[in-house]
C-alpha cells in the first residue's frame, strides 16, 4: 500500500514549526487596564486583579500566542507582525518538542504583515527551505501547519493553491491604520487564528508562503504572504541591518468604469492621484512623488511599462521593488501625457 505524499512532507515541516507565547507583566496589564478604562468605571476598575495562578514567577501574564518556523539553524524565525505587535510583550519560542526559549525581535516589515525573531539561546535548530513564490501554479498542493486556536500546536491541513497575487484590506494591528496587503497567495487549505505565522509548503517541503488571514464569514478562504516577500527582508536585514521598504508618497484610487463615472475621468484605467480622506495630502511633501512633480488630480497610466489596473495596481509593482529603484511614470495630466523619473525612498 502506497503511503499518502503528504505524510513525508510533514514530517519535515512540524520540527521546524514553533509556538509563539506572549507574555506582559502583571503590572503593566493593570496599568493599562486602568489607563483605557471609561471614567464611569474607574472606581470599580481599581479593584480589576488578575487571578494569581495566570501569573507565573516572574510576575509575567500570558496574554496571546501565535505560529512561526524556523529559517535557519541559529534560530531565526519568521512569523506574523500582528503575533508580535506589542512593543513591551515578551516572547517565548516553545518548539516542537517542548522546550522553551526566550526570543527577541529583530524587525516587523512596516508594510508587509511580516516580522522577524531570534532565539536568545545558543542552539542549532532544525529549519525549512524556501520555494519560489513567483514560479506557483493554481491547483498545487499545498499543507497549512500552526498552532490553531492557540490551542492545538501543530494543527496541519491540506489543500490546494486557489488563487495568485489576492489583495486585500486589513488592519495588520491594532494600532495600524487599515491597508490593503498585495501580491497574496489563496489557498483552500484551513487557516484558523492562532495559525497566523507559520508556514505555508508545497510537497516538496519547501514553505512558499506565511499564512496570514482568513476572510470571515467564507469557507476554505485563507491568505498567505509569499515567500519571496521574506526572502527579500532577510536580504535587507543581512545588507543593512534594516528592512528598507520603498516609498512613493501619494495617495490614490485605482480607476475602473464606476471611478471613471464618479469623477468624469477620460480614461477606466490608471490610478487617479488623489486622497480619499479630507485630513491626508494627496501627494506628500518632500516624498519622492513631490520630487519627480506629480500633483493632485493626476493620473498614472503605466509603470515601467506596466499597465495600472484592477489587476496591476501601483502596489503590486512597489511589492517587487527596493527602496533606491528607479521608476519610469507615464502621466496624464488634464489631456497631457508625459513621463517622468522617480526614484524610489524608504518608508520610515
Amino acid at each position: 500500500m502506497l503511503k499518502n505524499p503528504l505524510i513525508s512532507t510533514i514530517k519535515k515541516i512540524i520540527p521546524a514549526t514553533v509556538t509563539i507565547v506572549i507574555s506582559k507583566n502583571s503590572k503593566e496589564i493593570r496599568r493599562e487596564v486602568l489607563k483605557n478604562l471609561p471614567l464611569s468605571l474607574l472606581p470599580k476598575g481599581r479593584n480589576f486583579k488578575i487571578p494569581k495562578e495566570e501569573i507565573n514567577k516572574d510576575g509575567m501574564v500570558q496574554v496571546g500566542g501565535g505560529s512561526g518556523f524556523m529559517v535557519d539553524s541559529d534560530g531565526i524565525i519568521v512569523s506574523n507582525r500582528h503575533v508580535i505587535a506589542d512593543l513591551s510583550s515578551k516572547y517565548t519560542v516553545i518548539t516542537n518538542d517542548g522546550k522553551k526559549f526566550d526570543a527577541s525581535v529583530v524587525a516587523r516589515d512596516p508594510i508587509s504583515d511580516i516580522a522577524i525573531l531570534k532565539i536568545i539561546n545558543r542552539n542549532k535548530f532544525p529549519f525549512l527551505k524556501f520555494g519560489n513564490s513567483s514560479k506557483l501554479e493554481l491547483g498545487e498542493t499545498v499543507v497549512a501547519v500552526g498552532n490553531a486556536l492557540g490551542i492545538f500546536q501543530n494543527t496541519v491541513s491540506s489543500g490546494i493553491i486557489s488563487g495568485l497575487s489576492r489583495s486585500i484590506a486589513a488592519q495588520i494591528d491594532r494600532k495600524s491604520p487599515v491597508q490593503e496587503i498585495h501580491g497574496l497567495i489563496q489557498t483552500d487549505a484551513a487557516i484558523n487564528p492562532g495559525n497566523s505565522g507559520g508556514p505555508l509548503v508545497n510537497l516538496k517541503g519547501e514553505v512558499i508562503g506565511i499564512n496570514v488571514a482568513i476572510i470571515s464569514g467564507a469557507q476554505n478562504i485563507g491568505f498567505a504572504i509569499p515567500i519571496n516577500s521574506v526572502q527579500r527582508d532577510l536580504d535587507d536585514i543581512k545588507k543593512y541591518g534594516r528592512i528598507r521598504r520603498p516609498f512613493l508618497g501619494i495617495h490614490y484610487l485605482i480607476i475602473d468604469e464606476n471611478t471613471k463615472d464618479k469623477f468624469n475621468l477620460p480614461v477606466d484605467y490608471g490610478a487617479l492621484v488623489i486622497s480619499e480622506k479630507p485630513y491626508s495630502l494627496s501627494v506628500i511633501p518632500e516624498s519622492p512623488a513631490h520630487y519627480a512633480g506629480l500633483k493632485e488630480k493626476d493620473i498614472i497610466l503605466e509603470c515601467n511599462g506596466q499597465k495600472i489596473s484592477q489587476e496591476k495596481t501601483i502596489g503590486d509593482i512597489l511589492e517587487n521593488c527596493s527602496a533606491d529603484d528607479n521608476l519610469k511614470l507615464k502621466v496624464l495630466r488634464k489631456t497631457k501625457e508625459f513621463e517622468t523619473k522617480i526614484i524610489l525612498g524608504e518608508r520610515k
